[in-house]
């Protein structure tokens, strides 16, 4: 049993939420406590898979000991100075994830969205600086679909109604174009005031939708052809996630921008990254960009931790090796609402066809009853990402707790 200050309830935390919270989210009916590993435990005690990860943030999986250690040794020495002044990890910290991904500099910031926001900004400068477009005149690429935050600029240029109605006016300067379609993103690069092309490998919140092979390198070749950057958003697939280190890693693609978040803290704070080389990243001058937290002691101290474990455990591998077994298995099941599997590594989605009156947050539902947690996205989609520390075994019990759910509804 988890323990509670004043034994409250599940109903008792829900309440809390709904009447002192904004109204922004829309979770599953179940109030969480601890975590360990693939493991979360409710209020009440009870043990569930996590497969969804904190949408991917907690690939070294629930309170990794290493990562704590880290964060409990800084914390207890230095937190955060600003930026005004050195610190003595910031620099080991940014030679570290510079060689780990094979950049020149690092801009350190904390969340997903701010890093993205770093990126535009970015490519809109080394666009006038070194490219000579026009002031004013920059335009990025963008795909329809996409999914890169809620910050007004990224809703600026979102194609999910959900994500922009209510929100205008917007921000110029971004060129939509479809995902997966290399004709398209041709005929945007005609345009010579184009600076950037920002891109999912995997676009994930659209429901892990893993484009052709060849896709990634043939539009990273367009772009060198026209001096455009590209620019990769692996917040969500990077962190060996997909089975690589980074998803463009299977096409053999080095971003001109990287763009990394959610797995570099291993889920203990919030942690972001914008990586480049010096020609694009020199071009933003002391005062033009920034954060109070960005790469403050604490955050560089976790983020070199997290990726010691990735490289350590050696989890990229086995998100290759558990993410083929996990869709073979699911691919025996035997139910009319799997209308069909999709994904790479240990990013996976299932496409369900309503049964009855049921979609897809009736068979999380389900499956949240049965011990195991997933979140559907766009109502007929269910996102599978469990920490990338599972083994065989917990697959294969994860699967007949996925197989138990779904066949609920026949």
């Amino acid at each position: 049993m988890v323990e509670t200050s004043a034994k409250m309830t599940s109903h008792d935390f829900m309440e809390l939420e709904e009447h002192f919270g904004a109204h922004n989210y829309h979770p599953l009916p179940v109030v969480l406590a601890k975590g360990e590993g693939v493991f979360m435990w409710d209020v009440e005690g009870k043990r569930y898979y996590d497969f969804l990860s904190a949408y991917s943030a907690v690939n070294q999986g629930h309170c990794h000991p290493k990562i704590l250690k880290a964060m409990v040794d800084q914390a207890s020495t230095l937190t955060l100075t600003s930026r005004a002044f050195f610190n003595d990890k910031l620099g080991v910290y940014e030679k570290f994830v510079t060689d780990f991904f094979g950049y020149e500099k690092v801009l350190p910031m904390n969340s997903g969205a701010e890093a993205d926001e770093t990126a535009l900004k970015l490519c809109r400068r080394w666009g006038y600086d070194v490219k000579g477009i026009a002031k004013d005149q920059a335009k990025i690429i963008v795909c329809e679909g996409n999914f890169h935050g809620r910050t007004t600029t990224i809703i600026s240029f979102s194609t999910d109604p959900d994500s922009y109605s209510g929100f205008g006016p917007f921000t110029p300067g971004f060129v939509t174009i479809p995902y997966n379609d290399l004709k398209a993103l041709e005929n945007a690069l005609q345009d010579p005031n184009v600076a950037g092309f920002l891109v999912e490998p995997i676009q994930g919140e659209a429901g892990v939708f893993v484009p052709d092979s060849g896709y990634l390198s043939e539009a990273f070749k367009l772009c060198k052809a026209k001096n455009v950057l590209f620019i990769a958003d692996e917040v969500q697939t990077g962190i060996a996630r997909t089975g690589k280190l980074l998803a463009c890693d299977h096409e053999n693609v080095h971003p001109d921008i990287l763009i990394l978040g959610k797995a570099l803290s291993g889920g203990f704070m919030p942690v972001s990254a914008v990586l480049a080389n010096n020609d694009i990243m020199l071009t933003i001058k002391p005062g033009e960009h920034g954060s109070t937290f960005g790469g403050n002691p604490l955050a560089c101290a976790v983020a070199v931790a997290s990726l010691e474990v990735v490289r350590d455990e050696k989890l990229a591998e086995n998100a290759e090796k558990m993410g083929k077994l996990f869709r073979d298995e699911l691919g025996k099941i035997k139910s009319d609402m799997i209308e069909l599997i999709r994904g790479k590594g240990l990013l996976n989605a299932i496409i369900i066809k309503p049964k009855n009156g049921k979609e897809a947050w009736d068979v999380c539902v389900a499956m949240k009853d049965n011990g195991l947690l997933a979140k559907p996205t766009h109502q007929h989609i269910i996102r599978f990402a469990p920490p990338l520390v599972i083994n065989e075994a917990q697959i294969l019990e994860a699967v007949e707790i996925i197989k138990k759910s779904i066949l609920q509804f026949e």
